[in-house]
């Protein structure tokens, strides 16, 4: 039995919110209705760092939320999903959890040898699931 995931590289991933609005154009979205939106780790607003000069830190995270179908069918016809095929850090990829050969497994495999720390959203954040975040602090 396969089951499909999602690998998020935070350390690659810019805030530019190209996932999200890859995935509104291609499923052709109400301007309120967002499969992935971004969140920003940092301060109290969008976009806003955390700390005082010179001691700042700024990430984001795309939050996948449970309407997000995967683009199955692009992946059941060999394609990428659209968030993945547009992100322009390549911070997305998406596979089987349960194939030690799929892109996911390989890469998280690779992240994880190199010291990156992996962490999923609790079930109350009501996001999809299983969404791997990988990050390496510096």
């Amino acid at each position: 039995m396969t089951q499909q995931g999602i690998l998020v590289d935070l350390n690659r991933c810019t805030g530019c919110w190209t996932c999200s609005m890859a995935c509104k154009m291609a499923y052709h979205l109400d301007v309120d209705d967002y499969r992935v939106s971004i969140r920003t780790i940092g301060g109290n607003r969008i976009d806003e760092p955390l700390g005082t000069w010179p001691d700042l830190s700024l990430s984001w995270m795309p939050i996948f939320n449970k309407d997000c179908t995967m683009c199955g069918d692009r992946q059941w016809e060999g394609e990428l999903p659209f968030c993945e095929m547009c992100c322009p850090s390549a911070a997305l990829f998406f596979g089987d959890v349960d194939d030690p050969k799929s892109t996911l497994s390989l890469k998280r495999e690779e992240l994880l040898q190199r010291g990156y720390g992996e962490t999923m959203l609790p079930a109350w954040e009501r996001s999809r699931q299983p969404v791997f975040y990988l990050k390496k602090d510096r």
